[in-house]
C-alpha cells in the first residue's frame, strides 16, 4: 500500500495528482444527482449560461444547486477544509479567490432571479437529512 505524504513529493508528482481532480461528475455530485432524481426532481447539468456553472439546474423553479468539496471551497469549521503545510503563498490566495468567486456567482444568480443552495461534501453522508434539505429548498 502506497502512503502519500504531500510534503515529500516532487512538483511534477503533485502536478500529476492535481490533474486527476475532476470538476464535473465528481462522486459527491453523483450522490446528489441520484438522490434528486430518485425524489422525482428533474434537472439540467452544469448550467453553462449561468454564473458559476451550477452543478444542478432546476429551470422551471429558477433554482440551482452547487455541490462543493469542503477542501477546495473552504467549508468553515469542517475538518476536511485543511490547509497544506507547504507552499502557503500559493494555496492561501488560491483558496481566497475560490471563496470570493463562489460568493460572487451566488450574488449574480440572485440578481438574475435564481435561488442557490450549496451542499457540502461532508453533508452527503446523511442521506435522510440531505433529502430533507433538498426538498425544503426545491419545494419552497
Amino acid at each position: 500500500m502506497v502512503k502519500y505524504q504531500m510534503d515529500r513529493i516532487t512538483s511534477a508528482e503533485r502536478s500529476a495528482q492535481m490533474s486527476l481532480v475532476k470538476s464535473k461528475d465528481t462522486g459527491p455530485e453523483l450522490v446528489v444527482r441520484k438522490l434528486a432524481h430518485s425524489m422525482g426532481y428533474r434537472y439540467r447539468l452544469h448550467g453553462v449560461g449561468l454564473p458559476g456553472k451550477p452543478d444542478l439546474v432546476f429551470s422551471k423553479r429558477k433554482k440551482v444547486v452547487f455541490v462543493h468539496g469542503c477542501f477546495w471551497h473552504r467549508h468553515v469549521g469542517c475538518r476536511r477544509a485543511t490547509t497544506p503545510a507547504t507552499n502557503l503563498e500559493y494555496w492561501l490566495p488560491k483558496f481566497e479567490r475560490t471563496v470570493e468567486r463562489d460568493l460572487r456567482n451566488i450574488e449574480r444568480l440572485a440578481e438574475l432571479g435564481w435561488s442557490s443552495l450549496v451542499l457540502w461534501e461532508c453533508e452527503l453522508q446523511n442521506t435522510g437529512a440531505l433529502a430533507e434539505k433538498l426538498m425544503a429548498f426545491l419545494d419552497s
